[in-house]
């Protein structure tokens, strides 16, 4: 399974916010819309990822208050990124390693979408259970031998 496959399910809806934002304007975004991440886009290009993990450790190194930072002063600037033809496996690898919970997809340096470590378990479990289908199935289907009869050799 690759990323493109959960991009079909998932659809291909963007959040993204400048570099320059208000970071208070950010999280106003990410509250309203119910969404973990806002990718950061300058000149079309990706230039950063600001999750719910940077916005808190905002709050928390500024007294815990927003201020008037950017987005730019918070952002993840070197975020993982994958592409469609990605293996499923190898994103969930990278995202263990670094303990991402979001992934922009990006087709050179267009973003295709993003995807969540939610987004790559369900992949996973669906795919699991499907396969768990496909085989009870073939086992209950499984031809039944005959017992041999006492007077057959051997």
């Amino acid at each position: 399974m690759k990323v493109s496959d959960i991009l079909k399910v998932k659809g291909n809806t963007l959040y993204t916010v400048g570099p320059e934002t208000p970071l208070a304007d950010a999280v106003n975004t990410m509250s309203k819309l119910d969404i973990g991440s806002l990718v950061v886009l300058e000149l079309g290009d990706v230039v950063g990822m600001l999750t719910f993990r940077e916005v808190i450790n905002a709050v928390v190194g500024n007294n815990g208050q927003i201020g008037t930072r950017q987005v730019r002063s918070v952002m993840d600037d070197a975020p993982l990124s994958c592409t469609p033809d990605t293996e499923i496996d190898e994103v969930r690898r990278m995202m263990l390693g670094r303990h991402a919970r979001y992934m922009p997809v990006l087709n050179g340096k267009q973003l295709m979408g993003v995807i969540s470590f939610y987004d790559v378990a369900k992949a996973v479990v669906d795919s699991q259970d499907f396969e768990n289908r496909m085989l009870k199935a073939y086992i209950r289907d499984w031809p039944v031998e005959e017992e041999p009869s006492p007077d057959s050799k051997l």
